[in-house]
Protein backbone atom coordinates (compact mmCIF):
# COMPACT_ATOMS: atom_id res chain seq x y z
CA UNK A 1 0.00 0.00 0.00
CA UNK A 2 1.04 3.57 -0.64
CA UNK A 3 -0.45 6.74 0.76
CA UNK A 4 -0.10 9.97 2.74
CA UNK A 5 -0.36 10.59 6.47
CA UNK A 6 -0.46 13.92 8.33
CA UNK A 7 1.90 14.00 11.31
CA UNK A 8 4.17 16.36 13.23
CA UNK A 9 7.29 14.40 12.26
CA UNK A 10 8.46 11.07 10.85
CA UNK A 11 8.31 9.30 14.22
CA UNK A 12 4.71 10.41 14.78
CA UNK A 13 3.77 9.28 11.26
CA UNK A 14 5.22 5.80 11.85
CA UNK A 15 3.37 5.60 15.17
CA UNK A 16 0.05 6.43 13.50
CA UNK A 17 0.57 3.79 10.80
CA UNK A 18 1.45 1.15 13.38
CA UNK A 19 -1.78 1.94 15.20
CA UNK A 20 -3.52 0.96 11.97
CA UNK A 21 -1.58 -2.36 12.00
CA UNK A 22 0.65 -1.35 9.10
CA UNK A 23 4.36 -2.11 8.80
CA UNK A 24 6.32 0.81 7.42
CA UNK A 25 8.77 -0.16 4.69
CA UNK A 26 9.66 3.33 3.51
CA UNK A 27 8.52 6.79 4.58
CA UNK A 28 9.55 10.19 3.22
CA UNK A 29 8.34 13.77 3.73
CA UNK A 30 5.93 14.79 0.98
CA UNK A 31 6.59 18.55 1.14
CA UNK A 32 9.96 20.08 1.92
CA UNK A 33 9.97 23.06 4.19
CA UNK A 34 10.93 26.28 2.48
CA UNK A 35 13.75 28.18 4.22
CA UNK A 36 12.19 31.47 3.11
CA UNK A 37 8.52 30.98 3.90
CA UNK A 38 7.29 29.08 6.91
CA UNK A 39 3.61 29.18 7.88
CA UNK A 40 3.12 30.39 11.43
CA UNK A 41 0.52 29.81 14.09
CA UNK A 42 -1.53 32.95 14.71
CA UNK A 43 -3.65 33.93 17.69
CA UNK A 44 -6.92 33.34 15.84
CA UNK A 45 -5.99 29.68 15.36
CA UNK A 46 -5.48 29.25 19.11
CA UNK A 47 -8.68 31.14 20.01
CA UNK A 48 -10.82 29.03 17.66
CA UNK A 49 -9.09 25.86 18.84
CA UNK A 50 -9.80 26.74 22.50
CA UNK A 51 -13.48 27.45 21.87
CA UNK A 52 -14.01 24.31 19.78
CA UNK A 53 -12.14 22.07 22.22
CA UNK A 54 -14.10 23.58 25.12
CA UNK A 55 -17.38 22.73 23.36
CA UNK A 56 -16.24 19.18 22.62
CA UNK A 57 -15.02 18.54 26.17
CA UNK A 58 -18.26 20.00 27.61
CA UNK A 59 -20.23 17.60 25.40
CA UNK A 60 -18.33 14.66 26.89
CA UNK A 61 -16.11 13.94 23.87
CA UNK A 62 -12.76 12.36 24.94
CA UNK A 63 -9.82 14.71 24.50
CA UNK A 64 -8.03 12.52 21.92
CA UNK A 65 -11.17 12.11 19.83
CA UNK A 66 -11.76 15.87 20.07
CA UNK A 67 -8.24 16.55 18.85
CA UNK A 68 -8.82 14.17 15.92
CA UNK A 69 -11.86 16.21 14.91
CA UNK A 70 -9.99 19.53 15.27
CA UNK A 71 -7.01 18.15 13.36
CA UNK A 72 -9.23 17.38 10.38
CA UNK A 73 -10.75 20.89 10.52
CA UNK A 74 -7.49 22.83 10.91
CA UNK A 75 -6.84 25.01 7.86
CA UNK A 76 -3.45 26.47 8.84
CA UNK A 77 -0.76 23.84 7.98
CA UNK A 78 1.45 25.01 10.85
CA UNK A 79 -1.34 24.66 13.41
CA UNK A 80 -2.44 21.35 11.90
CA UNK A 81 1.03 19.99 12.65
CA UNK A 82 0.74 21.26 16.24
CA UNK A 83 -2.65 19.58 16.78
CA UNK A 84 -1.34 16.33 15.27
CA UNK A 85 1.69 16.34 17.55
CA UNK A 86 -0.50 17.26 20.52
CA UNK A 87 -2.78 14.30 19.91
CA UNK A 88 0.17 11.92 19.48
CA UNK A 89 1.81 13.10 22.71
CA UNK A 90 -1.41 12.73 24.72
CA UNK A 91 -1.94 9.26 23.28
CA UNK A 92 1.63 8.44 24.37
CA UNK A 93 0.70 9.25 27.97
CA UNK A 94 1.62 12.92 28.43
CA UNK A 95 -0.75 15.26 30.25
CA UNK A 96 -2.44 17.91 28.14
CA UNK A 97 -0.39 20.71 29.73
CA UNK A 98 2.92 18.86 29.24
CA UNK A 99 2.01 18.11 25.63
CA UNK A 100 1.17 21.76 24.98
CA UNK A 101 4.42 22.90 26.59
CA UNK A 102 6.27 21.21 23.69
CA UNK A 103 4.71 23.70 21.25
CA UNK A 104 5.59 27.22 22.51
CA UNK A 105 4.90 28.64 19.05
CA UNK A 106 1.19 28.00 19.72
CA UNK A 107 0.70 27.78 23.48
CA UNK A 108 2.23 30.37 25.80
CA UNK A 109 3.41 29.83 29.37
CA UNK A 110 0.17 31.39 30.56
CA UNK A 111 -1.93 29.04 28.42
CA UNK A 112 -0.09 25.97 29.71
CA UNK A 113 -0.40 27.10 33.34
CA UNK A 114 -4.17 27.55 33.02
CA UNK A 115 -4.60 24.19 31.26
CA UNK A 116 -2.64 22.52 34.06
CA UNK A 117 -4.91 24.16 36.64
CA UNK A 118 -7.95 22.98 34.65
CA UNK A 119 -6.66 19.41 34.55
CA UNK A 120 -5.95 19.35 38.29
CA UNK A 121 -9.31 20.93 39.17
CA UNK A 122 -11.33 18.89 36.65
CA UNK A 123 -12.70 22.04 34.99
CA UNK A 124 -10.86 21.86 31.66
CA UNK A 125 -13.89 22.95 29.63
CA UNK A 126 -14.38 26.04 31.84
CA UNK A 127 -10.68 26.92 31.63
CA UNK A 128 -10.72 26.62 27.83
CA UNK A 129 -13.72 28.95 27.69
CA UNK A 130 -11.95 31.49 29.90
CA UNK A 131 -8.81 31.19 27.80
CA UNK A 132 -10.80 31.94 24.65
CA UNK A 133 -12.27 35.09 26.22
CA UNK A 134 -8.88 36.15 27.54
CA UNK A 135 -7.15 35.64 24.18
CA UNK A 136 -9.89 37.58 22.38
CA UNK A 137 -9.54 40.48 24.84
CA UNK A 138 -5.75 40.43 24.48
CA UNK A 139 -6.02 40.38 20.68
CA UNK A 140 -8.47 43.30 20.74
CA UNK A 141 -6.07 45.27 22.94
CA UNK A 142 -3.17 44.49 20.62
CA UNK A 143 -5.27 45.52 17.64
CA UNK A 144 -6.03 48.91 19.22
CA UNK A 145 -2.33 49.65 19.73
CA UNK A 146 -1.46 48.49 16.20
CA UNK A 147 -4.18 50.67 14.71
CA UNK A 148 -2.78 53.68 16.58
CA UNK A 149 0.74 53.09 15.27
CA UNK A 150 -0.10 51.87 11.77
CA UNK A 151 -1.20 55.21 10.30
CA UNK A 152 1.82 57.27 11.38
CA UNK A 153 4.19 54.45 10.38
CA UNK A 154 2.77 54.11 6.87
CA UNK A 155 2.46 57.85 6.24
CA UNK A 156 5.86 58.61 7.76
CA UNK A 157 7.50 55.87 5.68
CA UNK A 158 5.83 57.13 2.50
CA UNK A 159 6.95 60.70 3.26
CA UNK A 160 10.54 59.53 3.80
CA UNK A 161 10.59 57.59 0.51
CA UNK A 162 9.16 60.56 -1.40
CA UNK A 163 11.75 62.89 0.13
CA UNK A 164 14.65 60.56 -0.74
CA UNK A 165 13.29 60.12 -4.28
CA UNK A 166 13.10 63.89 -4.76
CA UNK A 167 16.60 64.41 -3.41
CA UNK A 168 18.27 61.70 -5.51
CA UNK A 169 16.39 61.79 -8.81
CA UNK A 170 14.48 65.09 -9.15
CA UNK A 171 16.71 67.75 -7.60
CA UNK A 172 19.72 66.94 -9.88
CA UNK A 173 17.56 67.65 -12.95
CA UNK A 174 16.63 71.09 -11.56
CA UNK A 175 20.28 71.67 -10.66
CA UNK A 176 21.33 71.23 -14.32
CA UNK A 177 18.58 73.61 -15.46
CA UNK A 178 19.60 76.25 -12.92
CA UNK A 179 23.29 75.82 -13.79
CA UNK A 180 22.61 76.78 -17.39
CA UNK A 181 21.55 80.26 -16.23
CA UNK A 182 24.93 80.93 -14.61
CA UNK A 183 23.44 83.06 -11.85
CA UNK A 184 23.51 82.90 -8.09
CA UNK A 185 20.65 80.81 -6.64
CA UNK A 186 18.50 81.71 -3.61
CA UNK A 187 19.73 80.40 -0.24
CA UNK A 188 16.91 77.82 0.23
CA UNK A 189 17.65 76.38 -3.21
CA UNK A 190 21.38 76.18 -2.40
CA UNK A 191 20.63 74.31 0.82
CA UNK A 192 18.37 71.77 -0.91
CA UNK A 193 20.84 71.25 -3.76
CA UNK A 194 23.69 70.83 -1.27
CA UNK A 195 21.75 68.20 0.68
CA UNK A 196 20.93 66.43 -2.60
CA UNK A 197 24.60 66.40 -3.67
CA UNK A 198 25.73 65.11 -0.28
CA UNK A 199 23.07 62.39 -0.29
CA UNK A 200 23.94 61.22 -3.82
CA UNK A 201 27.72 61.21 -3.36
CA UNK A 202 27.60 59.53 0.05
CA UNK A 203 24.53 57.35 -0.38
CA UNK A 204 26.31 54.03 0.18
CA UNK A 205 28.17 55.41 3.18
CA UNK A 206 24.97 56.82 4.71
CA UNK A 207 23.08 53.58 4.01
CA UNK A 208 25.91 51.62 5.64
CA UNK A 209 25.91 53.85 8.73
CA UNK A 210 22.12 53.68 9.06
CA UNK A 211 22.11 49.91 8.52
CA UNK A 212 24.95 49.41 11.01
CA UNK A 213 23.21 51.61 13.58
CA UNK A 214 19.95 49.69 13.21
CA UNK A 215 21.78 46.35 13.45
CA UNK A 216 23.73 47.46 16.51
CA UNK A 217 20.60 48.82 18.18
CA UNK A 218 18.78 45.53 17.59
CA UNK A 219 21.69 43.56 19.07
CA UNK A 220 21.79 45.85 22.09
CA UNK A 221 18.03 45.62 22.63
CA UNK A 222 18.28 41.81 22.66
CA UNK A 223 20.52 42.00 25.74
CA UNK A 224 19.02 42.15 29.23
CA UNK A 225 20.38 45.62 29.92
CA UNK A 226 19.42 46.96 26.50
CA UNK A 227 15.84 45.71 26.67
CA UNK A 228 15.41 47.16 30.15
CA UNK A 229 16.79 50.52 29.00
CA UNK A 230 14.49 50.59 25.95
CA UNK A 231 11.41 49.67 28.02
CA UNK A 232 12.27 52.39 30.53
CA UNK A 233 12.60 55.00 27.76
CA UNK A 234 9.33 53.91 26.11
CA UNK A 235 7.41 54.21 29.39
CA UNK A 236 8.77 57.75 29.90
CA UNK A 237 7.82 59.08 26.45
CA UNK A 238 5.34 61.99 26.67
CA UNK A 239 2.32 60.56 24.84
CA UNK A 240 3.22 57.04 23.74
CA UNK A 241 4.52 56.22 27.24
CA UNK A 242 1.10 56.90 28.79
CA UNK A 243 -0.55 54.61 26.24
CA UNK A 244 2.01 51.85 26.85
CA UNK A 245 1.48 52.11 30.62
CA UNK A 246 -2.27 51.71 30.20
CA UNK A 247 -1.77 48.74 27.88
CA UNK A 248 0.65 47.15 30.39
CA UNK A 249 -1.76 47.68 33.30
CA UNK A 250 -4.69 46.21 31.34
CA UNK A 251 -2.59 43.21 30.30
CA UNK A 252 -1.19 42.62 33.81
CA UNK A 253 -4.54 42.84 35.61
CA UNK A 254 -6.44 40.80 32.99
CA UNK A 255 -3.81 38.04 32.96
CA UNK A 256 -3.39 37.77 36.72
CA UNK A 257 -7.14 37.97 37.34
CA UNK A 258 -7.80 35.19 34.82
CA UNK A 259 -5.08 32.97 36.34
CA UNK A 260 -6.29 33.44 39.93
CA UNK A 261 -9.91 32.83 38.93
CA UNK A 262 -8.84 29.64 37.14
CA UNK A 263 -7.25 28.26 40.30
CA UNK A 264 -3.59 28.93 39.51
CA UNK A 265 -1.63 29.56 42.78
CA UNK A 266 -0.81 33.23 43.29
CA UNK A 267 2.99 32.73 43.26
CA UNK A 268 2.88 30.70 40.04
CA UNK A 269 0.44 33.21 38.56
CA UNK A 270 2.74 36.16 39.28
CA UNK A 271 5.70 34.32 37.76
CA UNK A 272 3.70 33.54 34.63
CA UNK A 273 2.45 37.13 34.36
CA UNK A 274 5.99 38.46 34.78
CA UNK A 275 7.29 36.26 31.95
CA UNK A 276 4.49 37.36 29.62
CA UNK A 277 4.44 41.06 30.57
CA UNK A 278 6.54 42.14 27.57
CA UNK A 279 8.22 44.94 29.55
CA UNK A 280 11.33 44.47 31.71
CA UNK A 281 10.45 47.30 34.11
CA UNK A 282 7.00 45.87 34.80
CA UNK A 283 8.45 42.35 34.94
CA UNK A 284 10.85 43.45 37.67
CA UNK A 285 8.02 45.06 39.67
CA UNK A 286 5.93 41.87 39.42
CA UNK A 287 8.84 39.70 40.59
CA UNK A 288 9.25 42.01 43.59
CA UNK A 289 5.56 41.50 44.37
CA UNK A 290 6.10 37.75 44.17
CA UNK A 291 9.04 37.97 46.59
CA UNK A 292 6.94 40.14 48.90
CA UNK A 293 4.20 37.48 49.08
CA UNK A 294 6.82 34.80 49.76
CA UNK A 295 7.95 36.82 52.77
CA UNK A 296 4.39 37.26 54.02
CA UNK A 297 3.81 40.70 52.52
CA UNK A 298 1.25 42.00 50.02
CA UNK A 299 1.18 42.45 46.26
CA UNK A 300 0.33 46.14 46.33
CA UNK A 301 3.37 47.41 48.28
CA UNK A 302 6.09 46.55 45.70
CA UNK A 303 3.83 47.70 42.85
CA UNK A 304 3.47 51.07 44.58
CA UNK A 305 7.26 51.46 44.91
CA UNK A 306 7.74 50.77 41.19
CA UNK A 307 6.10 54.14 40.33
CA UNK A 308 4.43 52.61 37.27
CA UNK A 309 0.93 51.77 38.46
CA UNK A 310 -1.43 54.69 39.27
CA UNK A 311 -2.67 55.12 42.88
CA UNK A 312 -6.17 54.00 41.88
CA UNK A 313 -4.85 50.64 40.65
CA UNK A 314 -2.78 50.14 43.82
CA UNK A 315 -5.77 50.97 46.02
CA UNK A 316 -8.11 48.62 44.15
CA UNK A 317 -5.57 45.77 44.32
CA UNK A 318 -5.13 46.45 48.04
CA UNK A 319 -8.92 46.32 48.60
CA UNK A 320 -9.10 43.09 46.58
CA UNK A 321 -6.40 41.53 48.80
CA UNK A 322 -8.18 42.57 51.99
CA UNK A 323 -11.63 41.37 50.89
CA UNK A 324 -10.44 38.13 49.27
CA UNK A 325 -11.86 39.18 45.89
CA UNK A 326 -8.58 39.94 44.13
CA UNK A 327 -9.51 38.18 40.88
CA UNK A 328 -12.74 40.15 40.52
CA UNK A 329 -11.03 43.44 41.35
CA UNK A 330 -8.25 42.76 38.82
CA UNK A 331 -10.79 42.06 36.08
CA UNK A 332 -12.62 45.30 36.92
CA UNK A 333 -9.34 47.22 36.61
CA UNK A 334 -8.70 45.48 33.27
CA UNK A 335 -12.16 46.42 31.96
CA UNK A 336 -11.60 50.05 32.99
CA UNK A 337 -8.16 50.25 31.37
CA UNK A 338 -9.38 48.58 28.19
CA UNK A 339 -11.69 51.58 27.81
CA UNK A 340 -8.84 53.92 28.75
CA UNK A 341 -6.66 52.38 26.04
CA UNK A 342 -9.46 52.82 23.50
CA UNK A 343 -9.80 56.49 24.46
CA UNK A 344 -6.02 57.02 24.44
CA UNK A 345 -5.70 55.40 21.01
CA UNK A 346 -8.38 57.67 19.55
CA UNK A 347 -6.74 60.73 21.13
CA UNK A 348 -3.29 59.70 19.92
CA UNK A 349 -4.56 59.10 16.39
CA UNK A 350 -6.39 62.43 16.24
CA UNK A 351 -3.25 64.21 17.48
CA UNK A 352 -0.73 62.41 15.27
CA UNK A 353 -2.62 62.87 11.99
CA UNK A 354 -2.34 66.71 11.87
CA UNK A 355 1.26 66.57 13.14
CA UNK A 356 2.24 64.23 10.32
CA UNK A 357 0.52 66.45 7.77
CA UNK A 358 2.35 69.50 9.11
CA UNK A 359 5.74 67.74 8.97
CA UNK A 360 5.07 66.43 5.46
CA UNK A 361 3.95 69.88 4.36
CA UNK A 362 7.05 71.55 5.80
CA UNK A 363 9.54 69.03 4.38
CA UNK A 364 8.10 68.24 0.96
CA UNK A 365 6.53 71.67 0.53
CA UNK A 366 9.84 73.30 1.50
CA UNK A 367 11.69 71.29 -1.16
CA UNK A 368 9.15 72.21 -3.84
CA UNK A 369 9.21 75.91 -2.93
CA UNK A 370 13.01 75.94 -2.88
CA UNK A 371 13.08 74.45 -6.39
CA UNK A 372 10.52 76.86 -7.80
CA UNK A 373 12.01 80.04 -6.30
CA UNK A 374 14.57 80.41 -9.11
CA UNK A 375 11.84 79.84 -11.69
CA UNK A 376 9.87 82.74 -10.29
CA UNK A 377 12.83 84.97 -11.03
CA UNK A 378 13.80 83.17 -14.26
CA UNK A 379 13.46 86.29 -16.38
CA UNK A 380 15.92 88.23 -14.23
CA UNK A 381 18.35 85.29 -14.25
CA UNK A 382 18.10 85.03 -18.05
CA UNK A 383 18.87 88.75 -18.49
CA UNK A 384 22.01 88.37 -16.37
Amino acid sequence: MEGLVDAADQKAAISRLREQRMTVLEINPKVKKSPFFKPKVNNNDVVIFSRQLSTLVSAGVPIVQGLNILEAQAENPAFKVVVTGLRSDIEAGLSIADAMRKYPQAFTELYVSMIRAGEVGGILDTILERLSGFLESAEALRGKVKSALMYPTVVGGAALLITVFLMIFVIPIFKEIFGSFGADLPLPTKIVVGISDALRSNFLYIAGVVGGTVWGAKRYVKTEKGREKLDDILLKLPVVGILLKKVAIAKFTRTLGTLIKSGVPILQGLETVAKTSGNKIIERAIYKSRDSIKEGGRISDPLKKANIFPPMVIQMISVGEETGGLDGMLNKIADFYDQEVDTAVKGLTSMIEPLIMIVMGVVIGGIVIAMFMPMLTMSSLAEK
